[in-house]
């Protein structure tokens, strides 16, 4: 192949290579709370927040944000899941039926939970690892609990959100409604 030629290439190559990861990143495997094995690609075709919880965490009442946006957007497209982590503080202790407990009876959570994963570090579950990794679109490690990635209708990574960003935040809101309005 000439060089022109592969030089030409190359934004069609690159452009495939990130639908490639974005359908990747709905096939990584993870276990819903119940420890059944499954994947995100079940919510392809809308967009989903992937938030990093923890039930003992300043955050914590977050999970009623959460749950009010999940509810308020679900209809409309938007799924909200939470990964219970223990990686900071040591604000998720508990069995996945402990968590599951306490979200459905504290902030009568019904958005999908998934098991308890690393986010961070050489351990990190590879759904975060492709998160922050550097291909991810917003690389960085995930630093406390309740960060929140909105990902697009195809899987593709749009937003990251710091764990003060509230869940009912204009900015936040306003990210979604524009994922949720882009190609319909």
């Amino acid at each position: 192949m000439k060089r022109s030629t592969f030089l030409l290439t190359l934004p069609l190559l690159f452009s495939a290579l990130q639908s490639a990861s974005a359908a990747d990143l709905l096939q990584i495997p993870v276990k819903d709370i119940a420890g059944k094995d499954t994947t995100l690609a079940a919510l392809a075709g809308k967009a989903v927040l992937v938030v990093n919880v923890a039930s003992k965490c300043g955050y914590t009442r977050q999970y009623a944000g959460l749950e009010s946006l999940y509810k308020s957007y679900k209809d409309k497209g938007l799924v909200v899941v939470g990964f219970p982590s223990n990686d900071f503080g040591a604000q998720e202790p508990g069995t996945e039926a402990e968590i599951l407990q306490f979200c459905t009876s504290k902030y009568s959570v019904t958005f999908p939970l998934y098991s308890k994963v690393t986010v961070k570090g050489d351990s990190a579950h590879p759904l975060f690892a492709a998160l922050t990794g550097p291909a991810g679109g917003a690389p960085g490690p995930v630093k406390w609990n309740f960060n929140k990635f909105l990902l697009a209708k195809d899987g593709t990574l749009l937003q990251r959100f710091d764990s003060k960003v509230e869940p009912e935040s204009e900015e936040l809101k306003a990210a979604i409604d524009k994922a949720l309005a882009a190609a319909k």
